[in-house]
């Protein structure tokens, strides 16, 4: 059953056509500013080499607490996607645009919803659960959702993968470092905890969102700055993170100026990775020890010196890195260094092969 993939980004929708042994039969990315998809650039993308697909898979940032599993799309269930934009209302409204456009030009093929949510959707309830008034919670479902959930899923079943089958890790670590990210906590297969929350703000320091940050400060600021709450959500969403710190969210280019001696980008770095250590810590004490550290995502597959950096003082856990290994990996690879007790391994983020895999298993159910 070829399946394409639907991936809607800040400013782009990408395509792919999986075949039935998970190849990748043709791709293409399509400019979306705004969300805006252009409908005959659509239209022509459809009708060429993308096309033949039986069913098409959507990613879609938040399933809230009603869809915890991939699922096939209908009237209603579009509606409540809809009515979840407020959950998430700067990622939704681009994946419902991208969901609306494919559709209409495909109106016969079955589509399938796959969450970033639903991976996390069983987390325990000490780990979902906000120490906020009750009436609070109990009104607006308040409550840690977590994020990246087809990155983890894509860890929690291939990671395994690269290890000798005598040891295949229980508990991994995994890290989704890109323009967002977040780490997850999986024990056989299942997410226990994870650093993103409510919304994709928690947690770590991301390109240009704050991650956590004390809620007091933000009140503090709110009875100080004239700034009204729309304006400051902007600011952590788009002006914060490695951009507020360093004056620019690329990576890349932090870490060729922390390279070069420039002071104000080693500092982003310097404390990018101490959260990225404590959020570790935290996830392996939710894990009750760790047997792989995982790392995916752009950054997590292409900075060598970000892991090796973050890895460098783990050995506490049994983390060790290799630095030949993790300066000539590429794809998928094990990078761990002789003698540590935790494999360290890189894995592509393949959200493309996950959704498919949804897409299929809820159309077989």
């Amino acid at each position: 059953m070829p399946i394409l993939t639907v991936n809607a980004g800040s400013s782009s929708v990408k395509l792919r056509l999986v075949g039935a042994d998970d190849e990748i039969v043709a791709e293409r990315e399509l400019s979306a500013p705004q969300a805006e998809v252009d409908p005959d650039e659509l239209r022509a993308a459809l009708a060429g080499p993308l096309s033949g697909a039986d069913a098409v898979a959507h990613r879609i940032v938040h399933g809230g607490q009603r869809y915890t599993a991939a699922t096939v799309i209908d009237a209603e269930v579009r509606r409540a996607l809809g009515e979840l934009t407020e959950l998430a209302p700067l990622h939704q409204p681009k994946s419902l645009a991208a969901l609306d456009a494919v559709c209409a030009w495909l109106p016969g093929v079955p589509a399938v919803a796959c969450f970033d949510t639903a991976f996390h959707a069983d987390l325990p309830p000490a780990a979902s659960t906000y120490a906020l008034p009750e009436r609070w919670r109990e009104r607006w479902g308040l409550r840690r959702f977590g994020f990246h959930g087809l990155s983890h899923g894509w860890v929690a079943r291939h990671a395994p993968d690269l290890v000798a089958a005598g040891e295949r890790p229980r508990r991994i670590v995994s890290c989704h470092l890109g323009a967002g990210a977040s780490l997850c906590a999986i024990s056989d297969g299942r997410s226990v905890d994870t650093t993103m929350g409510f919304t994709p703000l928690e947690g770590l320091v991301m390109a240009t969102r704050s991650g956590s940050v004390d809620p007091g400060l933000l009140l503090w600021l709110l009875e100080r700055e004239a700034v009204s709450e729309r304006e400051m959500a902007a600011a952590l969403e788009h002006e914060s993170g490695l951009l507020g710190l360093a004056g620019d969210g690329d990576m890349r280019v932090v870490l060729q100026r922390s390279g070069r001696g420039d002071a104000e980008a080693a500092a982003a770095v310097d404390v990018y990775l101490h959260r990225l250590r404590s959020g570790i810590g935290a996830m392996t004490a939710a894990l009750g020890g760790v047997d792989a550290l995982v790392f995916t995502g752009g950054v997590g597959e292409h900075a060598p010196e970000i892991r090796a950096r973050a890895a460098g003082d783990l050995g506490y856990l049994g983390v060790g890195v290799d630095r030949g290994a993790n300066e000539g990996v590429t794809g998928d690879g094990d990078v761990t260094a002789a003698g540590a007790t935790v494999r360290t391994l890189v894995l592509r983020a393949r959200e493309d092969l996950e959704m498919a895999r949804q897409a299929r298993q809820a159309l077989s159910a």
